[in-house]
Formats: C-alpha cells, structure tokens, sequence
C-alpha cells in the first residue's frame, strides 16, 4: 500500500510521479489532496493520461485492488480498515486528511506501508508518517529543489523521519524497489516469546552507537532494536548484519539515522485524552491545594521526545493554578536521551496539525502561529526546562509532584525496567503521584505505591521509603562514569539537597570501608560530633551524624559546594578554617561564632581536621560543636584560630560597605523590574499585534493556496482551450468552406481563409462588426436575417446570387455557450454555381428525344439520359445491368440487343463487332468521330437509326454517344442510295 500525501496544487508532481509508476506492480495507491467541500478536481482526467492504471475517484466505501489509484473526493476523509477504504465526511475543526489516513495505513498494513509526501502549501502529514515509521513502514518526501512551497516535506525533515528525498520521477520507484530486499530481521510487530539476546554480529552496530552518542542499547528489548535495524537494512538494501556494521563504520551520518531510527518519538498533545482527563481532574488540582505557599509545583516528564506531553501537563498546571487564584509556580523538568527531539521539544515550535489536538481555547492561550506553525507562548515556555537525561545511567530527580514516563519502559529489558522504576520511585515525594503508559505496570514496586487509576495507570506513593537498594550516580562530571556516590537506601522527606549522600547514622569500619576508615585515622572519636568530609576543592563528599539543624534548605541549583549547603554565616569561617588546616596539616578550631539558626541556641564552634594525604581524594573533616555540650566531644589536638583586632576591624568595614552595596543593589534591581515590566507591557503588545498578523498571514496563505489550485485547473483548462482552438482553427481552414464568425453584436470573431472571396476580410478585421465589410453579394437583408437567427435560435438557409453571376448558399446557425450567455451565429457560403450548371446540363440532355450515353475511357457508363433509361427498360431485366451507368458499353456491343440501343443487323454478323472497334478508336483517341448506321426495326415498322460517337477531351468523360432515328431523312429522300450512305458512315465519312 502506498499513500501519498499531496498538497492541493500538487498536480504537476502528481503527474510525474505516476507517469513514471509502471504497472503491474501488484501496489495499490490512494492520493490525498487535501480540498475543501465544494472544490472542484479534474485530478482523475489528468492522471488518467499519465497512469496505465485504473484512476478512481472514491465515491462511496471501497474494496482496495492491486495496480489501482484511488484519489480522495473533496470535504473528505478516508481511513483503511480491513481492506476497506472508508469514507467520512469532514468536519469543521482543522482537516487533517494525510495524518489520519497515513495513522490507519500504518496501524492496517504495517512494514507493508509506505508513505510519500509532495511538495507544497498545506498540512504536511508528519505525525502520519511518524506512525508509519514506528511501524517499520518506509516515509518519503519529494526533493524540496523541485517545488517552490516545501512547507510539507520541511515538517518530515524536522521531524527526523524521511528515508530519502527524491524527486517526483524517482520516487515510484524506489517505493517499488523496497520489495527487493527482504529484510533479514523480521519487521513486524514485535514478538510473544521471551526475550531473546543480542546475536553476535550485532556488537559492533551496538558499539558504535554508544561510542557515538553514550547510550548502551544492550538494555535495552533485542526485539526492538534488531527490528529497527532491519528497517536500515532495508532502506539500505543491506543483506545481512555483518553487512551494515561494515556500512555503519564507513558511511557518515548512518549511526546518527540509525540513532534516530531506534529512539522512536510517537507522541502528541493530550496524548490520550482519558488519561490526562484523569490527570487534570484528579491529580493536579490535588497538588496545587497541598502545596505550601511560596512553594513550586515540580513534575517530571522522563521520556519527554518531542515536548508535546511536557506542555500538556504544563497547561493542566497553569489551569489549576488560575482556578485556584494562584500565582502559577510551576517548575516542569523535561527529560530525554534525543538531543534532535530535544531541540524540537526547547523551540517551542510544531505543525499547525496540532492544533485539532489542542482545542480552540488552549490554542488561543498558550499558542501563536508563526509562519504556518504553532508556537509555544513564553507564559508556558518559561515553566518547562528540557534536557539530556539517561534514565538508565543518570542520577534521578528528587521530591517531586508528579512523575511522568509514558511510553518508554517498555522499551527496556527486564532488569532495566526495574532499574528505572527505582530511579522514578526515589524522585517522587510521599504523596506524589506516578503516570506511566497504557502497556507499562509498576511490577516490583505495587507495595509502595496505591492506583488512583488503574486502568490508565495513575499512582499515588504511600511509602516512605522503596522496598529495595539501588545505587545513585553522583553529579555528572566531564567523565560519564567518574564517580559513584556510595549505595544508599532510598527514601525519606529530607532536603533535597543532602537527601543523596545522607546517612542516619556514621558508618562503621567494617561494613564501608575504606570511606568510614578516613574520619577513624584522622582522629578517633572526631565522629561523635555531626561532620561534613569534604575534599581540597570545598566539595561534600560525605555526611556523618545530624547535620539538619546546620545545613538549611536553599533555593536554587543543588551542589556539593560548602557555599551551597552552609549558612552564609558559616562559609567564610568555614573556607578560612579548612584552608588553615590543609596547609598545615593540623587539626584548626574556629572561635565562637553566633549560630542563628532555629534549634541552635547559643553559640558553634567549627573544627577542622585533616585526612591522610595517601587516601584518595584527601580533604579534611568539618565538624560542628555547640559550646553547650561537653568539651570531651570536641577533637583534641585543635590549634584555635585568632583574628587580630586590625582584621576584625577591616572586616566589620567590608560588612558595613556591603550592607550598603547591597543596599544600591536592591534598589538598582527595583530599577530593572519596573523597566523590565515595561518592556514585558510593550512585548505583550507586540506579540499581540504579531499574532494577528500571523493570523492574516495564515488566512493569505490558505488563500495563496485555494488560488494555487484554481490557477493549476484553469491552466489545465487553458490548455484544453487552446487545443481545441487549434481544432477548430484547422478544421475551419481543411473545410474549404466560407464560414464568418460572430458575436451577438455582430462582430466578427473568426473567418475562415475562403471567406476573403466573398467578404473583403483582413486578419486586422477580428472584432469589427459585419456591416462595416463589404461583400459582393446581392443580398441586402443578410444582416437582419443574422440577428433574426440569434434572437429565434433558429437555422436560416437560402440562395443568393453574387456580381459575378455565381450562386451561393448561405446558411446562418446560432450558436451559445451554457456557461456565460453569450450568443453568436456562424455564416457559412458555399458555391453552388457549379450544381446549378450541372442540373441545367441534366435537364438539357433529359429533354433531348434520342437516347444520349456518356462513357468514360474504358467504356464504363457514366450518364444517360431518359430516353435512354426509356429505350434500356424496353429491352427487359437483363437490361439495366449492361446499358445502365455501371454497364460496360464495349462488353454491350458482343451481346444481343434485345431491343437495347446498340448497333446489330442480323444480316450483317460483323456490325456490332465493327462498332465496337470504332467506338473503342474514339475512347482511345485514335479517331475525331465514328457513327455507324443499322436497322432498328419495330413490331410493326422498319426504322434506321444511326449511332455517333464523339469524344469529350479535357474530361473524366470519355465520350458521348447518341442513337438518332434517320428514317425521316430517307425518305424524304436525300438523293443517295442506302448502300452508299451506309459505306460512307462505315468509313468514317
């Protein structure tokens, strides 16, 4: 099956794909042309000359046949279902004719499909093909070169999934080509049986895709995988793995296709409308009712692809907040391993498509069209932050409302999908709530979690803490596996900040060494007191005992920096302090310093002890003792660290000068935000007037586009015109007749060549009326008689004679064209004069009493007149067929005559043999003239006549004989004797 998606003045590419589509390919093709109810398409007549296949358009549901083209009527939409092509009509929101009918092809035929985009205006089919490539189908577009709009093979191009693009005459075949090569992997859905693993030829494909982009497929399902890979092999033409790994090293930018290929991106706004219904009736308004003021809603999407559900639960978020009358804080992390979805998703930008699955009110609100697409407003784009996230390999996010991962489990192998379910469970807060896929299930993590939904698989966490281990990564460094933060359980409530590497209580020797080896070493006992181990870049490595009333929660980018996680009054003493002990080497205490911290009465004091240089990552202990508590808790060996009065005093100097500076700092800040709110006034403006902008321009460009189409039928139209103008034109000039076109006002419209001897026309007289010509025919009413046919619509026909002496029939037919009400009439003259002369000449030689023959060269009959039909019918039946025009004359002669006028004399057996020479002497041209007398007598009277022939030069005509009774010339006695006339006649005298 081959679907091809065409824009409405797509025509032209139309026709060259399918004049180059041979038959007999067993294919079946359906054309949709997205046209609005009521358009027009001659689209099957001009296919039909192009395409040796059958060209359909739908009428109603029809049953799909081999080597056939189907075309999609206008105000319709098609899908395919069992074999069937099912219409239905289109409905008032945005069309979205090529997705809908690609979306069933995918779902229907599979590895089977194909799907082809043309260049131009108009939706450009992308989600569609997206489907078909997730189904192992092949998607092609046309070489945007060859046409000036190429909006609609652009959205594929951004989309990631067009295996070639080619121009409209290649595109036939290689859709055809693709069955060539079977694939070697199976490219249907995906297997029942068990998991099987990678076989060995695969390695080296799977090498080189986590050397390139550092995502190790091995976890994830072989099925999937081999089964996209064999769709490479196939675009390819590849026979076997061995094969493509060798093509892989050695064609640039395959392992990215191939990247691409296997990170499949299906995805859509509001994908599954239930289940977001559940989500946002549910769900969410829960979440902003129990979120504590000041606080920031946060969610996860892990598995985000092109950002479509990321904006979906950003704006279900915005809407509770506004329906709670709150200030939305909304902080939504978006996650995924694609950095080309990604792109997509931070843009902001989609196809216009979407929008039927947005709704009117969401676009209006969250959405402006730019350039014939959808653009994210920057009220919701402010609210989402994307980036690059392995949820394999990654460390998870923490305390969060809502996780979102749908679609992407399923994916992984087994131990992968438990892996990262752990990773989604420690990021959800107790009460946070988990959303995961139609065909994901929670497995090993049901007991910590309850369904709010069951059915589209909605969760609420109501354990503290998960049910297993697992290990977290430490913060991404330049290395992708540097370091690991130790195995730790997960769980808890505590900040987010310190969650990660916080233990209850100290570790003991044996079961975390050499780590819990670091503080014994240094100075036993040390750990008695709460203690940060850092390294000699002020980094937390470890924390040892309750530290909660010492290390706050603060806004902003978590880190393992003392300046991130101590109190501002603690960072300066704490740096001066570890700085001291490291260069020395000696254990350093700090003096008092005030703690104003809730639960800290009183004074702290900080020590600092160093840790072995020969460990690795070396640093030192920072301890926190109360003055309180008993002074054997505190490290021995401390050497207090004293400020002279002169760098107290340029201390309390530099606070003062800050507390100033901070001062014009806030109030330069004031400054900004009133300019910035100004600015964000008049960028509202702006966007606003730009909106409409792009609203007329949309509107332009659907007009640009209807008048595209009806540009294209009328050049199909003109063409047509102008063809049978040409017939027309060579007709009027074969016919040989005088014909003058007019008009209802009598202007001339079009002569024919003929016409110039009659009328004195010149080709300048195109459009001058009739009356202004002169002609030489004696026919003064001919102009009344012309509009009288126009006005009755009814023929007029007679004769007319010209100056010459010649006799024209004239006949005047009206004429109107349906479609306008014009009205004309066409004038034609022809010359009769010649019919005229010759029914004059008939009646001449008819009036004549002797019988008269005309006989052409080889003594055939041509004419005769009455007299002779009279004398021929005389004979009997067999007459007619020897003395009849048709008759051989010369073959009349050799028979009896039978009362025939042709010469016999019983008495004289070689009279009719001599006739018929001479006659024969006369056709050839051998005599001027013969005649030749014998007896004709009757029943009751004897008669002579005489028969003369005489030939007829210049003519088609051979001769005329003529049989004339000489009786009354004999006796009135013309004074010679019989004998003597008859010798005379015989030789010619």
């Amino acid at each position: 099956m081959i679907g091809i998606g065409a824009p409405a003045d797509g025509s032209s590419a139309l026709e060259s794909f399918f004049a180059t589509c041979p038959a007999g390919s067993g294919a079946a093709f359906v054309v949709i042309q997205d046209l609005a109810p009521g358009q027009e398409s001659r689209l099957a007549e001009r296919l039909a000359r192009y395409s040796p296949m059958p060209v359909e358009m739908m009428k109603t549901d029809t049953r799909i046949a081999p080597d056939h083209v189907y075309l999609l009527p206008p105000g319709k939409l098609v899908r395919i279902e069992k074999g069937l092509l099912r219409l239905a009509p289109r409905g008032d929101g945005p069309a979205l004719p090529i997705d809908i009918f690609f979306t069933s092809l995918a779902g229907e035929c599979g590895a089977r499909a194909c799907g082809i985009v043309l260049s131009g205006t108009g939706p450009d089919g992308s989600r569609g093909a997206i489907a078909i490539n997730a189904a192992g189908g092949l998607a092609l577009s046309q070489d945007s070169g060859e046409a000036g709009g190429n909006a609609m093979p652009a959205g594929l191009r951004r989309a990631g999934i067009v295996d070639a693009g080619l121009p409209a005459t290649e595109l036939a075949r290689r859709a055809l080509d693709r069955r060539q090569w079977p694939p070697q992997i199976p490219l249907g859905p995906e297997p029942a049986a068990r998991e099987q693993p990678f076989p060995e030829e695969s390695e080296a494909i799977l090498q080189a895709l986590e050397d390139a982009t550092g995502t190790d497929f091995r976890l994830y399902k072989s099925s999937t995988v081999l089964r996209r890979i064999g769709r490479r092999m196939q675009v390819l033409g590849q026979p076997d793995l061995k094969s493509y790994a060798a093509l892989l090293q050695s064609l640039p930018g395959e392992v990215t296709a191939l990247n691409r290929e296997l990170l499949i991106s299906v995805t859509r706004f509001f994908r599954d409308e239930e289940a977001f219904r559940v989500i946002g009736d549910r769900v969410i308004p829960g979440i902003v009712e129990t979120l504590p003021p000041g606080q920031t809603a946060r969610v996860w999407v892990a598995g985000c692809a092109t950002g479509e559900e990321a904006y979906s639960l950003a704006m279900l978020l915005h809407e509770a907040f506004d329906k709670a009358g709150r200030e939305p804080r909304i902080k939504v992390f978006a996650t995924d391993i694609n950095p080309d979805s990604l792109q997509v998703a931070s843009a902001g930008s989609y196809p216009a498509s979407a929008g039927a699955e947005i709704g009117p009110e969401r676009m209006e609100r969250y959405f402006r069209t730019d350039g014939g697409r959808l653009q994210v407003r920057h009220t919701l784009r402010r609210s989402l932050v994307f980036a690059r996230h392995d949820l394999l390999s990654d460390p998870p996010f923490s305390r969060m409302d809502l996780v979102s991962c749908r679609n992407t489990l399923i994916y992984f192998r087994p131990a992968a999908q438990k892996d990262a379910l752990l990773r989604l469970q420690y990021a959800i807060r107790k009460s946070g709530h988990l959303f995961l896929g139609s065909s994901e299930t929670l497995s090993s993590l049901q007991n910590g979690f309850q369904p709010v939904d069951a059915r589209h698989k909605v969760f609420v966490r109501v354990s503290s803490r998960p049910s297993g281990q697992f290990v977290l990564s430490s913060l991404k460094t330049s290395s992708r596996h540097d370091r690991r933060l130790p195995p730790l359980q997960a769980g808890g409530d505590g900040d987010p900040e310190i969650r990660p590497t916080m233990s209850a209580e100290p570790p003991s020797p044996r079961s975390r060494a050499p780590l819990s080896d670091r503080p014994a070493t240094a100075s036993p006992g040390s750990c008695a007191l709460p203690c940060i181990m850092v390294n000699d870049r002020h980094e937390a490595i470890h924390l040892f005992g309750d530290l909660r009333p010492f290390l706050p929660s603060r806004p902003g980018v978590a880190g393992p920096e003392l300046a991130r996680i101590l109190p501002e009054a603690l960072v300066a003493t704490a740096r001066r302090l570890l700085d001291l002990a490291m260069a020395s080497n000696t254990a350093r205490s700090s003096d008092p310093v005030e703690m104003p911290l809730a639960g800290t009465d009183g004074l702290l004091r900080l020590h600092a002890v160093t840790l072995p240089a020969a460990a690795p990552g070396s640093g030192a202990l920072l301890s926190f003792e109360r003055l309180g508590q008993a002074s054997q808790n505190s490290p021995e060996g401390g050497k207090p660290v004293e400020l002279p009065a002169e760098a107290q005093a340029r201390i309390d100097g530099l606070g003062r000068e800050l507390d100033r500076t901070r001062a014009d700092l806030e109030a330069t800040i004031q400054e900004l935000e009133t300019s910035n709110e100004e600015l964000l006034s008049v960028n509202e403006e702006l966007l606003a007037s730009n909106d409409e902008l792009q609203g007329a321009n949309a509107e332009l460009q659907w007009v640009n586009e209807e008048i595209n189409a009806l540009n294209a039928d009328y050049q199909e139209k003109m063409a047509l015109m102008n063809r049978l103008n040409a017939d027309l034109g060579s007709m009027v000039q074969s016919a040989g007749v005088a014909t003058v076109f007019l008009d209802e006002a009598l202007l001339i419209t079009r002569f024919s060549p003929e016409a110039c001897s009659v009328f004195k026309l010149r080709d300048s007289d195109i459009g001058q009326p009739l009356c202004d010509i002169a002609h030489k025919l004696h026919y003064p009413d001919l102009l009344e008689d012309i509009r009288d046919t126009i006005r009755s619509e009814a023929g007029f026909e007679r004769e007319t004679t010209a100056e010459d002496g010649a006799l024209y029939r004239v006949r005047i037919t009206p004429y109107a064209i349906q479609a306008s009400g014009h009205r004309g009439a066409l004038v034609t003259l022809r010359d009769v004069t010649a019919h005229r002369d010759l029914a004059r000449l008939r009646g001449v030689i008819d009036a004549m009493p002797e019988p008269v023959a005309a006989l052409d060269a080889d003594g055939t009959i041509t004419l005769v007149n009455k007299a002779w039909k009279r004398c021929a019918h005389s004979g009997g039946d067999a007459a007619p067929d020897h003395c009849s025009p048709g008759g051989n004359y010369l073959a009349a002669c050799l028979m009896p005559p039978q009362g025939l006028p042709v010469p016999f004399d019983p008495e004289d057996p070689g009279l009719a043999l001599r006739a018929r020479e001479g006659l024969k002497s006369v056709l050839e041209g051998r005599q001027p003239k013969f005649s030749v007398e014998y007896p004709c007598h009757g029943p009751t009277e004897g008669r002579r006549v005489c028969m003369t022939a005489t030939p007829v030069p210049g003519s088609a005509v051979g001769a005329v004989i003529r049989h004339v009774e000489i009786d009354p010339w004999l006796r009135k006695g013309t004074g010679a004797s019989l004998n003597t006339r008859e010798k005379t006649q015989r030789h010619g005298g």
